[in-house]
């Protein structure tokens, strides 16, 4: 199973994160975040299964392509933020996690407006 070898992965990234981190913080931090991205690089290739299965779906329900594509760029923006947010909190900069947090929620409060507007003008159709 995968789940079992990224596991194992992260177990050896963090013993070695907690071992470096006493004599050198710098290279500490660097193999935290050489592993979150060799993790996220791992499980990226199971994202093409699911981005096909909803191209399929989204052609079958005869749904414009660019509501799709703004769906995946609010759902990267989101896991981008998060990734970049976890990656300041080890650090130890919480406070700049913070904002990489907001800041990605303000993105996706833009990214998401055009859905918003469809969803409303759509409603208003039914609206006698």
């Amino acid at each position: 199973m995968e789940i079992i070898q990224i596991v194992a992965f992260a177990l050896i990234a963090t013993f070695l994160v907690i071992v470096v981190r006493e004599t050198k913080p710098f290279y500490s931090m660097m193999i935290a975040m050489m592993a979150g991205i060799i993790i996220f690089l791992r499980v990226a290739a199971y994202l093409s299964t699911v981005i096909n299965v909803l191209l399929d779906m989204t052609l079958q329900a005869n749904i414009s392509l660019v509501y799709l594509n703004t769906l995946l760029k609010i759902l990267g923006i989101a896991y981008l933020a998060e990734f970049g947010a976890q990656i300041c909190r080890d650090a130890g900069e919480g406070i700049i996690a913070s904002k990489v947090e907001f800041a990605g929620k303000l993105l996706i409060l833009v990214m998401a407006m055009p859905l918003v507007v469809a969803v409303l003008e759509t409603i208003v159709k039914f609206v006698p």
